[in-house]
């Protein structure tokens, strides 16, 4: 696919306002030096035609220039990763070697160079969202904070340009984005790249909520604004009288935010109360920040009444990720509650730039949580005792969890996910404390190890040598620590059963003098119902199989094989007639679907969840049950795409429609039999659309009613739904999922 318009030559290029502008964002962010050694690479690299070419992604100059445009303005990165960011295409067009980089511009340039061009070498793998490969690109992330960030400013860009591309690739964009980088700019504190992700994820998937959200604010803006005057005022006023250096202003909440309230409470748009927050930012020295945003909420909360239970103090206790602020709920004018947060600019600029900005100010505790974060990280994902799916459902869980503040008994502060159990906090102080853990006491009442953990408890863990880890902690740990260490042991342990039980089998074989065919043994094995050979000498060695039993049924399936290969060399070759089976034949009937690169004659269904018909936006999602095909805007789309991105194909339509659809509209109208009249006059005399069922419930004189029709694509179904909104009285109607 490539992006309209043409590309830029060299000459055009370089004189080009975007160019020149590129320019004095890197004389202002580099060095005099790091000028002089970058500006031959970037004269060679445009005679060398780099910046001219068009890729699937749209324009190299466009995402380059952007990218670095995001980088320095918006997550303010610096010196190297900007660099490595400007190097990265010379060194994979062969303009400049990564020695050379490393020797003129440091290693530490050449190291994130290097990140890119292994996750880029992912990317470019058709396969890029199969599960081993998103392991790959987690491990090249985890060797370096600055690879990830310059990822989500790329595709920061793509999603905002996204309407540009095909709709293939910019379904593949939405997958991966949902999946990996929206958690993680959550995880790095990037609140701002996060929310305008989960905005643009609407827009490109239900256009219809995204643009009616949209309409809906802007028709509330007046009244907003004027309540959000009125709010303020006396708060300004009093700010005034105390000296401080302080902005104060009113924010709408993010159209995806107001999208989940809608679709989770189900209300209509003027239900919601808190479409807005007001925030009050503090420019405070670092040693007095905390006593001034008190002080603040001192005179906010004299000013209004607060709300007890919506109290948040993250001064006290920042965030994992850095993020520091208090937060409070009070009642406003007209009995409304409006949530106010009270920061300093310094506290602002790490909400909105995440890890990014800790780098400017040096000595701070959040980089070195983020530094735990990835070394954990790196050694979940290394782990050999964890299957690739298990890896990625911890690796998802470990990006959102909230947490809860714990203590030891000699009042050691320890971070730990919401859910968090007695046996997760042992696991956090060292792997020996957690395999041993028999119980725990929590504010000096004994609990067992399942006891979940609340905010401020105190807890003291107590240890058996007996004891070791057992299958089903697996059931109630929630931290990836704990369920590492937990498999880790179970693994171990289990090794050892195996090599027991294989020994024993192969004595007792020994002794009845029976020589071992693998293959029938492999095919016993599978009739048993194992899906893994260890499973099956697992249960030997803890006796839930009987050893002779097992060497008696490998005889007979021994001796039964023996006879019917005995039997079928006796059949004549010119009378034999090879069976066809029933899984063997294959429908003739023409695909009206295109799975995952071209592929047809792929067994699929129709999801019941939101019932796709020909012409529909959709996707497959691979399922135990097979491959499901789904709507773009199916209710549990996000849920897929963000938990279980691996596992989601590409899948269009294709040639003509061919069958027959069953979908469900709903109307709402004025209750008037005539209506329901000329609704169905309608339905019936449409071409190849049917009426399979009408249900209709009245209440104080509107209607509601479900109407399902039977029609061929979607074509069919928008030109019905017009022709019905015209039926005078409908006030509504809609396609149900």
């Amino acid at each position: 696919m490539e992006q309209k318009g043409s590309p830029i030559y060299n000459d055009d290029l370089l004189d080009s306002p975007r160019f020149k502008k590129l320019l004095a964002g890197l004389e202002a962010n580099l060095s005099p030096k790091e000028m002089q050694d970058l500006r031959p690479v970037i004269k060679k690299s445009l005679a060398d035609g780099i910046y001219n070419r068009d890729e699937k992604i749209g324009s190299v100059t466009d995402l380059t220039i952007n990218t670095i445009f995001i980088m320095i303005e918006e997550l303010g990165l610096k010196n190297a990763a900007i660099l490595a960011m400007v190097l990265y295409r010379p060194v994979t067009h062969h303009t400049i070697t990564i020695e050379e980089v490393g020797k003129t511009f440091g290693t530490d340039v050449a190291e994130i160079v290097k990140g890119l061009m292994k996750v880029n070498a992912l990317d470019a793998n058709q396969s890029a969202l199969a599960s081993e490969n998103y392991i790959k690109l987690l491990l090249s992330f985890a060797e370096d904070m600055r690879v990830i960030l310059i990822k989500i400013a790329s595709r920061l860009y793509l999603m905002r340009t996204a309407e540009q591309y095909e709709e293939q690739f910019r379904m593949k964009l939405i997958i991966e984005v949902c999946y990996l980088y929206t958690p993680l700019a959550h995880k790095l504190g990037l609140y701002k790249i996060k929310t305008e992700f989960e905005d643009l994820y609407l827009k490109y998937t239900d256009r219809e909520s995204y643009d009616y959200i949209l309409q809906k604010i802007s028709e509330s803006k007046a009244a907003r604004d004027k309540y959000i005057e009125e709010f303020i005022a006396p708060i300004d006023e009093k700010l005034k009288e105390t000296g401080l250096n302080y902005d104060i202003k009113g924010r709408v909440k993010s159209i995806s935010s107001i999208n989940n309230k809608l679709k989770k409470q189900k209300i209509d748009f003027e239900s919601i109360y808190d479409l807005f927050a007001i925030r009050i930012i503090l420019t405070s020295d670092l040693e007095k920040e905390k006593a001034e945003c008190w002080q603040i909420y001192s005179i906010v909360a004299d000013l209004y009444t607060p709300n007890p239970k919506r109290l948040k103090d993250w001064l006290s206790i920042p965030k994992s990720n850095g993020y520091e602020s208090l937060h409070t709920t009070v009642m406003g004018p007209q009995s409304r509650w409006v949530e106010v947060q009270i920061r300093t600019r310094r506290m602002d600029e790490i909400a909105e730039r995440g890890l990014a900005a800790h780098w400017k100010y040096k000595g701070l505790k959040s980089q070195s949580r983020v530094d735990d974060w990835l070394t954990n990280l790196r050694e979940m994902l290394e782990n050999k005792s964890m299957d690739t799916n298990e890896k990625l459902e911890d690796f998802k869980l470990d990006l959102y969890d909230d947490e809860i503040y714990v203590f030891t008994p000699k009042g050691d502060l320890h971070k730990l996910p919401h859910g968090a159990t007695i046996l997760d906090f042992a696991f956090s102080i060292h792997s020996r404390i957690g395999s041993t853990c028999v119980s725990g006491k929590v504010n000096g009442k004994n609990v067992s190890i399942r006891h979940k953990l609340k905010n401020g408890d105190q807890i003291e863990i107590v240890t058996s040598p007996n004891q070791t880890p057992k299958q089903d902690w697996l059931s109630f740990v929630s931290t990836t620590k704990a369920k590492n260490k937990i498999r880790q042991s179970l693994k171990e342990e289990s090794n050892k059963q195996v090599e027991i039980a294989k020994e024993l089998l192969k004595r007792r074989v020994k002794n009845k003098k029976i020589e071992i065919n693998e293959s029938i043994m492999m095919r016993l094995i599978k009739k048993l119902g194992f899906k893994t050979v260890t499973d099956f000498y697992v249960k030997i060695a803890d006796e839930t199989l009987d050893v002779n039993n097992i060497i008696d049924q490998y005889t007979e399936m021994e001796r039964k094989e023996n006879e019917l290969h005995e039997k079928h060399e006796s059949i004549s070759a010119e009378n034999y007639v090879p069976q066809i089976t029933e899984t063997e034949k294959t429908s003739s009937k023409n695909e009206e679907l295109v799975i995952d690169n071209n592929l047809t004659g792929v067994e699929y269904k129709l999801a019941k969840c939101c019932n796709p018909i020909y012409g529909d936006d959709i996707f497959g999602f691979v399922s135990s049950q097979g491959i499901k095909i789904h709507r773009q805007n199916c209710p549990n789309a996000h849920d897929m795409f963000t938990r279980f991105g691996y596992r989601v194909i590409p899948a269009r339509w294709s040639g003509r429609s061919g069958s027959n659809y069953t979908i469900t509209l709903r109307v709402i109208g004025h209750d008037d039999i005539g209506i329901i009249n000329n609704l169905t006059s309608i339905i019936a005399k449409e071409n190849g659309i049917s009426m399979r069922s009408i249900s209709i419930d009245s209440n104080d004189g509107l209607f509601q009613g479900n109407i399902s029709v039977t029609l061929s694509n979607t074509d069919a179904l928008n030109g019905l739904i017009k022709k019905l909104r015209t039926v005078k009285g409908v006030k509504d109607i809609s396609r149900l999922s």
